[in-house]
């Protein structure tokens, strides 16, 4: 017998009859003698009609009142599940992030949990039924109902399997695994049986919207299975865990892009102690997030041109800020360019196969797509190119390094 936590998101419980359908797939898990806790969102939709039903009343929704109201979604959803689990002979009981006391701060609309109470749950578990809880919604100290973000509900799910200290943490979603890349942009892409955690975590950094990068941190520091599979579709999908024995065989797991990205550069800054803090600095305090970063000091070895990256909706306002700092510093010039993406190869097998980035540039080279910037890890290696070859770069490095081809054994 095992202990499994299934998370479901909004279009797996998104009418009536999806419901139903995972109400039967949860039946079948207690069936074969499983204790099974269920995570839901809202219905499909359902956060949205939240959102802009407040958002008539007040532009700028008070955030503690927003709680109170989003946490109506999944209540919605927990208590239709239990409903279908009873009404096919499988007792089941539902819980509010509240009722499991799910205790977070008290960052209201972006909340972290700090602790949970398993006991409610265990002594349901132990008297057989099915557990289904809200995803997406804790308390706080003061008894204030909070919610925990974008990607709420698989940190609840991973969360609560740490605290049961369940055998695995199952992820019900829309598509039925893992792949190498996007299907939608190369049709070759293969569905992963395994990837690692530190490779789902520079996927999910670097544009993969499979998992919420905060769902796969929690999972991976309380070493928790995490397996991603399809609401619609039978398949053992693709298991995140820990490194193993089988990694030296595979040098790239996956390749990740971002269409999101902009870059700008300060050309002619004087090259002298601080000078990046001064450009930086003023970007950071208006939390915009800086990703990739190079530095070149210049031909007369006095001024160094600076060019970073930024998220494609803070160009406008870094550009200007950038501008301001430029005037200040008396820098040469200020560019920037927000029809760029970022393309990267992830793979634990970086470690110990060399050649990777070689082959990769020259690839890209072959096809005439030049490379803007550059940055690697000990299990990534991420390039800057324009956008209108984002298509063809992946496309060209997933062929490059075989990823189309099945796993040998």
């Amino acid at each position: 017998m095992a202990l499994i936590v299934q998370k479901y998101g909004g279009t797996s419980v998104g009418s009536i009859e999806r419901i139903q359908a995972v109400a039967e797939r949860v039946k079948r898990w207690r069936d074969q003698g499983d204790q099974v806790v269920v995570v839901v969102s809202a219905m499909s939709g359902e956060t949205d009609r939240l959102i802009k039903l407040a958002k008539q009343l007040q532009e700028r929704p008070e955030p503690r009142e927003l709680d109170v109201l989003l946490s109506t979604g999944e209540q919605v959803t927990i208590a239709l599940l239990s409903m279908a689990l009873t009404a096919q002979g499988c007792p089941a009981r539902s819980y509010t992030g509240a009722q499991v006391h799910i205790l977070t701060d008290s960052a209201h609309n972006k909340a972290r949990i700090r602790d949970i109470d398993a006991a409610r749950v265990r002594a349901d578990l132990e008297a057989g039924r099915v557990v289904v809880v809200a995803g997406f919604q804790g308390i706080d100290e003061q008894g204030d109902i909070t919610t925990l973000g974008r990607g709420g509900s698989d940190t609840s799910a991973v969360a609560i399997a740490a605290a049961l200290k369940a055998d695995e943490c199952q992820i019900y979603t829309d598509v039925d695994g893992v792949y190498t890349t996007d299907p939608r942009v190369e049709p070759k892409a293969r569905k992963l049986d395994r990837i690692t955690f530190e490779e789902m975590l520079e996927m999910a950094s670097l544009g993969s919207k499979v998992l919420q990068i905060r769902s796969v941190e929690f999972a991976g520091k309380y070493r928790v299975p995490l397996r991603v599979l399809s609401s619609f579709e039978e398949g053992e999908g693709t298991l995140i865990s820990f490194e193993d024995n089988d990694v030296e065989d595979a040098k790239i797991s996956g390749i990740a892009f971002s269409r999101d990205e902009a870059k700008l550069t300060v050309l002619g800054v004087p090259d002298q102690p601080g000078v990046a803090h001064r450009i930086l600095g003023p970007i950071a305090e208006t939390n915009i997030e800086v990703d990739m970063i190079v530095q070149n000091v210049g031909a007369d070895e006095s001024t160094t041109d600076f060019t970073f990256t930024v998220h494609r909706n803070d160009y406008a306002p870094a550009l200007e800020i950038l501008r301001r700092t430029a005037n200040e510093l008396g820098a040469r010039q200020v560019t920037g360019d927000a029809s760029i993406v970022k393309i990267s190869l992830v793979g634990v097998g970086m470690r110990s196969h060399a050649g990777i980035a070689s082959r990769m540039f020259a690839s890209l080279a072959k096809e005439g797509i030049n490379i803007r910037m550059i940055s690697t890890s000990e299990i990534k290696i991420s390039v800057v190119v324009d956008e209108k070859y984002l298509e063809l770069g992946v496309r060209t490095l997933h062929d490059a390094f075989g990823l189309g081809q099945p796993a040998t054994a």
